[in-house]
């Protein structure tokens, strides 16, 4: 099958401050509904933060060593930092389906299939958010975070997933509000990958996103080749 999107990436070197990001997203987030202008997926890494989505409890945020920002994302807390791919995706739903529910569900798999060029069998897990897989002793742990936040149908934020962080960072919080699971990351799993090996994967994991949407939705153009 093939997907008629019309869709830009852009891959950030060094680390972009968080604001800036937010600035930008929420920006581009107003042209694409009113201008029709591009949508995109937007590559990057961050200096060491926490942001706070909209179900945040303060109880939760267990230091202020790093800047902590309050974010219009749902969910609770979560770190960001070098060695950690983040992607923000902004797309319009108009065109892909007006469905939230199907549009992170969707998100989870791309990321889901991506860790899985590398071997790793990532899944969802029932009544806790984010990207779960085994660490090496068989303990389950996350691996990657979702947040996502919709205005008029367009989407802005999108995920984290841990290639090579400092996992000590995410001390400072309590992850998403579960405190009985640790994080885990490609490296800490034995898996000597490049932000840049990462990023190939969610390129050739992308069609299947696009086309998981459509199915589910019915709403993007989708043509057989």
């Amino acid at each position: 099958m093939k997907i008629d999107c019309n869709i830009d990436w852009d891959v950030s070197e060094g680390l972009t401050p968080y604001p800036e990001a937010v600035a930008r997203m929420e920006t581009l987030q107003a042209a694409i509904r009113d201008e029709n202008a591009r949508e995109l997926i937007w590559l990057l890494e961050h200096p060491p933060l926490y942001t706070g989505g909209t179900s945040a409890d303060p109880a939760e945020l267990l230091s202020t060593a790093f800047p902590v920002y309050d974010t219009g994302r749902g969910g609770r807390y979560t770190y960001h930092g070098p060695g950690q791919r983040v992607g923000y995706v902004m797309l319009d739903l108009a065109k892909h389906g007006k469905d939230v529910r199907c549009y992170v569900h969707a998100l989870e798999g791309w990321v889901i299939a991506a860790l899985g060029r590398f071997g790793v069998e990532a899944r969802r897990a029932e009544g806790r958010v984010g990207i779960w897989c085994d660490t090496k002793n068989g303990q389950e742990a996350k691996i990657g975070a979702i947040g996502v936040r919709i205005r008029r149908w367009v989407t802005m934020h999108g995920f984290a997933v841990n290639i090579a962080p400092d996992l000590n960072h995410f001390g400072g919080i309590v992850p998403c509000g579960i405190s009985e699971y640790p994080v885990t990351s490609l490296a800490d799993l034995g898996i000597d990958a490049s932000m840049q090996d990462f990023d190939a994967a969610l390129r050739a994991s992308f069609p299947d996103f696009l086309i998981n949407l459509a199915k589910a939705s019915g709403n993007c153009t989708v043509a057989p080749e």
